[in-house]
């Protein structure tokens, strides 16, 4: 039974994941002809397509990624009720799928923030995945850098912004008990 929950899990997630980095790409207006994007796009659009007919958008904010994105979580949970026997209660879906969109997209900028941290490190500045990465993660870090110019050579607003979205995390988690 563990084995199918966390195949189920990690298949759910993993899609989410991209449906929100597409909804962060079109947000941050990052390179469209980048590789990455592409990949994020056509993963996504046999979904999107059909559904931003019907859906429209509001300003640059993509309701239709949005709402799928909410559907992949509600469906994650269904999924997990359905295998474990559980209640199925629409309106603790909803509220369960918005939760778990907000902590999975939580957890994407951790991780796009790290990756791009090694990257830093490691990498000469020309590769098209680190400019996305910069086009990204440049929105969030750029008002920290104001406040917190670079100390002896090291950027530190990775590290700020790293922290910052850990203590999002534990408010969230005291706040909302399943979390």
């Amino acid at each position: 039974m563990n084995a199918m929950v966390f195949l189920i899990s990690t298949i759910f997630n993993l899609y989410l994941m991209v449906v929100l980095l597409r909804f962060w790409l079109q947000l941050s207006k990052a390179d469209f002809y980048n590789p990455l994007s592409q990949f994020v796009v056509k993963a996504t659009h046999p979904v999107i397509g059909p559904m931003r007919r019907i859906i429209p958008s509001v300003g640059s904010i993509d309701v239709a990624t949005l709402i799928l994105a909410l559907l992949v979580a509600m469906g994650k949970y269904l999924a997990l009720s359905l295998l474990l026997g559980g209640n199925i209660n629409p309106l603790g879906m909803i509220i369960i799928g918005a939760l778990s969109v907000l902590k999975e997209f939580l957890t994407l900028v951790f991780w796009v923030l790290i990756m791009r941290a090694i990257l830093s490190w490691v990498s000469q500045g020309g590769s098209p995945f680190e400019y996305v990465l910069h086009q990204l993660t440049e929105p969030l870090l750029s008002p920290i850098r104001r406040v917190l110019p670079p100390m002896g050579g090291m950027d530190l607003s990775v590290l700020v912004a790293i922290i910052g979205l850990k203590f999002v995390e534990m408010l969230l988690a005291d706040f909302l008990p399943f979390y």
